[in-house]
């Protein structure tokens, strides 16, 4: 399990890498890319719950509209 959990920790750090080069991010301090993915963090969990929220609303209008259900 310790080889599994270290391929996956290498995985990870790999992905975070590839992250941060697509991202320009290596570039910036280590506060300044905390800011960043902080900002980045909050923006998509309020993008996701917003879509929790008010998707199911919006998908029953159009079924509503599109005469699927009554």
């Amino acid at each position: 399990i310790a080889m599994a959990l270290g391929s996956a920790w290498k995985q990870m750090s790999w992905l975070y890498y590839q992250y941060l080069l697509v991202t320009a991010l290596y570039m910036l301090e280590p506060w300044e890319r905390t800011v960043f993915n902080s900002m980045l963090v909050s923006i998509v969990g309020m993008a996701l719950y917003t879509g929790y929220v008010f998707m199911p609303q919006h998908i029953m209008a159009i079924l509503h509209y599109f005469e699927i259900v009554q």
